[in-house]
């Protein structure tokens, strides 16, 4: 189902929530992600018109898309994937140590939804052991919803500095992580940058919010711990499919496409609603339940087609890691406010928690 829809730009696009014309939209290559030709329905959004930096591949179509991504799969091995479940698992252990070292209701979000992610992403990088606090500390600024634009400035600049650095010592002295394996390759420090700063984006706030939305909705559904505990693969699927973290994306018609009965012209943008689309009553029955045995194959949660996301695996690992060992560690564990106090932000460029307060009996 297509509906029209007038950008904050005055743009005159569509909008689709249903679950098989976002698949067509995303797999069709008549729609393009490039950022010049793309409209975004949230003021201020990024990539709104304006034309891609080199390496920024996630808003180019093919065949420069394929270039960078081809790069980037070689990166993404299994034998990269299961050192990292290591890892995962040691920076997991970590953090739930801090936690129960901390007094008083903890807030999960800050002390372990957030540096997780953050840890993981120092090791994918290959971010020094001496430089990883100060980093993560520029990363986690770039994603506050209370900065204001100088600080948001003063974040990305300190990130960009830090990455630039990180590239030059890596052509120096690599080693054995996914940026030392990238310049190898024919990438200018421009694009490697870039690429540093499309994983960060993508691997950092979104995990992050997934996990504490994760948190907070097996704290509200009586017995989902226990049966996170013994299918983690499934319920991580349902898990994605409920609370769907990315709100939209946008694809702009490169040419005049017949679809649902509409004709789309050449120029228009459609954005396409991925939660909507994991609760489409059509795909997945009785939407608004959550049910962890769910057969929850087909969502959209990492999107679809060619730009469908390259570290979905990592994602799934922190998930089916982290959220077993939270409830395992915290058998007891609680909300430390009522659950309506818990305030779900809808209205940003990523869903989650900023905040969520939990105690547990020693």
């Amino acid at each position: 189902m297509l509906k029209r829809l007038t950008y904050p730009d005055g743009h005159l696009g569509w909008l689709t929530t249903s679950h098989e014309t976002v698949r067509q939209v995303l797999a069709d290559p008549r729609f393009s992600a490039r950022s010049d030709l793309r409209h975004m329905p949230v003021p201020g959004a990024p990539g709104n018109g304006v034309p891609a930096a080199p390496g920024m591949f996630n808003s180019m179509d093919p065949p420069e898309h394929t270039r960078y991504r081809r790069l980037l799969a070689g990166q993404f091995t299994v034998r990269r994937m299961r050192q990292l479940t290591g890892r995962v698992r040691e920076i997991v252990d970590e953090h739930l140590d801090a936690v129960a070292g901390e007094s008083g209701p903890v807030d999960l979000v800050r002390t372990w939804a957030q540096p997780v992610p953050a840890q993981v992403i120092c090791e994918l990088l290959g971010v020094p052991y001496a430089d990883r606090a100060r980093f993560q500390g520029h990363a986690l600024d770039l994603f506050r919803l209370d900065r204001t634009p100088e600080q948001a400035a003063a974040a990305y600049a300190a990130v960009h500095e830090f990455v630039r650095d990180l590239v030059a010592a890596k052509r120096v002295a690599p080693a054995d992580d996914l940026l030392s394996g990238l310049t190898a390759s024919d990438l200018t420090d421009e694009e490697l940058v870039n690429i540093g700063f499309v994983l960060l984006g993508a691997g950092l706030d979104t995990t992050a919010n997934m996990l504490a939305l994760g948190a907070f909705t097996l704290l509200t559904h009586p017995g989902a711990a226990d049966v996170l505990r013994a299918e983690p693969g499934r319920a991580v699927e349902e898990l994605l499919r409920y609370h769907s973290v990315i709100p939209f994306t946008v694809r702009a018609a490169l040419a005049d496409v017949e679809l649902d009965g509409e004709r789309i012209a050449a120029g228009e943008c459609v954005t396409v609603c991925l939660p909507e689309a994991n609760r489409d009553p059509a795909r997945f029955p009785d939407p608004d339940v959550l049910d962890l045995l769910r057969p929850s194959a087909g969502h959209v949660a990492f999107g679809h087609g060619v730009h469908q996301c390259l570290g979905q695996q990592l994602a799934r690992v922190e998930l089916q890691v982290a959220l077993p060992a939270l409830v395992t560690r915290f058998p007891s564990l609680r909300l430390a406010v009522p659950a309506a106090d818990v305030v779900v932000r809808a209205g940003s460029l990523v869903r989650g928690v900023d905040e969520l307060l939990v105690t547990w009996e020693d």
